[in-house]
């Protein structure tokens, strides 16, 4: 390890580094634009200009210079000062005075660095140039005059999403940032440039001139748009959440976070439950909450245990926590979560997690993905996949083609081809030192879990210290309400065969309702979708940015997420429904407070009371019989942008699928 001194302090630095991160781990402030952790080096701002001595007179871009053993760096002497206020002077030259009208004002690099690092004045009298705006679609908005040609946009788009749709043009004073002919971003992660971007060059369309950033009261928050658990903060002006930016954990997202997660909130306020329905002669008709709780009572005066629950896919854990202590104290064990009617065995957790962890399978060197099409299940793992590929990893694809971002070799959509393993595929994961598989929900909607496991010896897939069996969830609530025993081993068949006389649909809206005829349907949940339409009764909840609550990720990890505003008009958070309703049918439930709840729900699953992963054991023994069957016809996600009610509420996510996915050609309000 090189040793350097900077500013007269010497410190060791690890070998390969830069000069500016020996300069960081000193502990000193180096300007920058161009430069970020996980991009790769450009040094096209030369913002970051340091002393170095042995070396030429002058300034050095300490970026994409090595630190090397006996450097005297300065970064405070007079001509580094000097060097940094004209580097400043030159990137404001054409920048324009829109600080005031700019929605990057308040959070800008630039400004922040003109103020530490600039001259307070300007030399420069000739004309500025301009730029024409771009289109890069719905979610990004684009004044290129304003742009520094740092090209972190660009390198972002080619080297972590893996989709070459940003570059430059021309040379010189003529050079500009856009998209391919003009056209929108069209990928899963293009709004995370916007977080990139040192200027107000790229903002957000959809929050642009919505509020300033020291408006806003700032939440920390889980997305539960898919079963990553991307750590979020959620931004609010008084009852309303105005934007979702991603938290930095190297662990599960690193700093990105997918366009649905980002920027789903606006569906938040929009076709909301607000008020109490009931159905009164085939019509919903608006009640009060007594009305409905006696109907829920009356329903079941006879038989209290004639009772059931689903859960949908946006819950946490202290939800399906309370609806199971309520249905169990009525006398009833029909729980379910998989409302659309998988019945895989849960009773080894660790046979449906995603062992490998996010973060470690960037290590693994063979991949082998048995239906699942990771970009639009997971697009935040994909990232990962990518990154295991650019370290040399070959992955292998079962099921209908996608793609996937980086090279990849489909072998097929019939399951029946792994019961004698491929060649290509045998050998690529027998010489590979960290096999891994993954095994998606359309696999696990075909029954494959039990010959799945089969591939844990057959390909050596555990080994010390590397566990490469896993299980890619698409429910943010899945892992949790596992966790919490809240499945039955016919899944949702074994609850339509009951014929409960209530049913309480808590955020289920992709299950079949059909089954239920002659039960009275209770919808507890958020927003108008499918299981309010289908319901006779609704009690209006409170969405994830509403509660607090705990939610585990597809790798175990048990994550918790704050109240951000409060629910609309009368909605209640779903705790203190189920507990009022508990005292409607005279059953004692064990708590009062939503603290008291909690502690329950640690009592009973310890490892929910623990951030981080939680410890499943080891996988179960195979099923030597067990055979892989059918055909896989497609995925169970249909639109990357339409997977869950409030995302389908959301203006901003029904235009990206209508412009991104299906071409339409949607104009503005002026047209």
């Amino acid at each position: 390890m090189p040793k350097v001194t900077v500013d007269g302090q010497e410190i060791e630095v690890p070998a390969g580094a830069t000069v500016l991160q020996a300069c960081e781990l000193a502990g000193k402030e180096i300007p920058r634009f161009c430069y970020h952790e996980r991009l790769s080096i450009a040094g096209n701002c030369r913002m970051c200009l340091v002393e170095v001595k042995p070396g030429p007179p002058k300034p050095q871009a300490s970026c994409a210079l090595p630190a090397a053993e006996g450097q005297e760096i300065r970064t405070d002497s007079p001509m580094v000062k000097k060097a940094r206020e004209g580097v400043m002077e030159f990137l404001l030259i054409n920048h324009p005075l829109d600080c005031p009208i700019c929605d990057q004002g308040g959070e800008c690099d630039l400004q922040d660095q003109a103020v530490a690092y600039g001259r307070g004045g300007s030399r420069y009298h000739e004309n500025k140039r301009a730029v024409t705006e771009k289109y890069m679609g719905p979610l990004i908005k684009t004044i290129m005059t304003r742009c520094i040609h740092c090209t972190r946009c660009v390198r972002f788009s080619e080297e972590i999403a893996g989709v070459d749709e940003i570059g430059a043009l021309y040379r010189g004073e003529d050079m500009q940032i856009t998209t391919y002919l003009e056209q929108a971003a069209a990928h899963e992660l293009s709004a995370n440039v916007i977080d990139l971007c040192p200027v107000g060059a790229l903002t957000s369309r959809p929050y642009a001139f919505e509020a300033r950033p020291w408006e806003l009261k700032k939440t920390l928050s889980i997305d539960v748009s898919d079963a990553v658990g991307a750590n979020i903060t959620l931004h609010s002006k008084g009852r309303e959440v105005m934007r979702a930016l991603p938290r930095v954990n190297d662990d599960v997202n690193e700093e990105w976070l997918s366009d649905k997660g980002r920027y789903q909130v606006d569906g938040l306020t929009k076709r909301r439950l607000d008020r109490v329905w009931v159905r009164r002669d085939g019509k919903l008709q608006p009640a009060e909450w007594t009305e409905a709780f006696g109907m829920i009572a009356s329903a079941l005066d006879s038989d209290k245990a004639s009772i059931a629950a689903v859960a949908g896919d946006l819950l946490d854990a202290e939800t399906m926590f309370a609806a199971k202590a309520l249905v169990n104290a009525c006398g009833s064990q029909l729980t379910e979560a998989r409302q659309t009617g998988m019945t895989y065995d849960v009773s080894n957790l660790a046979a449906v997690n995603f062992n490998s962890t996010f973060a470690g399978i960037e290590t693994a060197d063979a991949i082998l993905i048995v239906g699942s099409n990771v970009r639009w299940e997971a697009a935040l793992l994909n990232v990962r996949l990518r990154k295991a590929v650019k370290a040399g990893a070959k992955v292998y694809i079962i099921g209908p083609e996608w793609d996937p971002t980086y090279p990849a070799t489909f072998l097929g959509s019939d399951l029946k081809l792994l019961n004698r393993i491929p060649k290509e595929l045998g050998d690529a994961m027998k010489n590979a030192k960290r096999p891994a598989v993954i095994l998606g929900a359309a696999a696990l909607a075909k029954g494959a879990l039990p010959a799945a496991l089969k591939l844990v010896d057959k390909f050596g897939l555990v080994r010390e210290g590397w566990n490469g069996f896993n299980v890619l969830h698409i429910s943010a609530a899945r892992m949790a309400s596992l966790m919490l025993g809240f499945t039955l081993p016919g899944g949702m068949g074994d609850i339509a065969a009951a014929s409960p006389k209530v049913l309480l649909s808590l955020g289920a809206d992709e299950m079949d309702y059909a089954p239920y005829a002659g039960s009275l349907k209770v919808y507890i949940g958020h927003h108008g979708d499918k299981g309010a339409h289908h319901a006779d009764i609704i009690l209006p909840g409170a969405s994830y940015a509403e509660k607090d609550g705990t939610y585990v990720n597809a790798e175990g990890r048990v994550q918790y997420a704050e109240k951000a505003v409060y629910a609309p008009g009368d909605a209640r958070e779903d705790w203190t429904i189920l507990r009022a309703l508990a005292d409607a049918l005279g059953v004692t439930v064990g708590f009062d407070s939503f603290s008291e709840l909690q502690a329950k729900m640690i009592a009973a699953v310890p490892a929910l009371g623990e951030e981080g992963l939680a410890d499943y054991g080891a996988l179960p023994k195979a099923d030597s019989g067990a055979k892989f069957e059918g055909e896989l016809a497609g995925y169970p996600i249909k639109d990357f942008y339409l997977t869950n009610p409030i995302a389908r509420a959301s203006e901003v996510m029904q235009r990206c699928s209508d412009e991104l996915l299906h071409g339409a050609d949607v104009k503005e309000a002026a047209e």
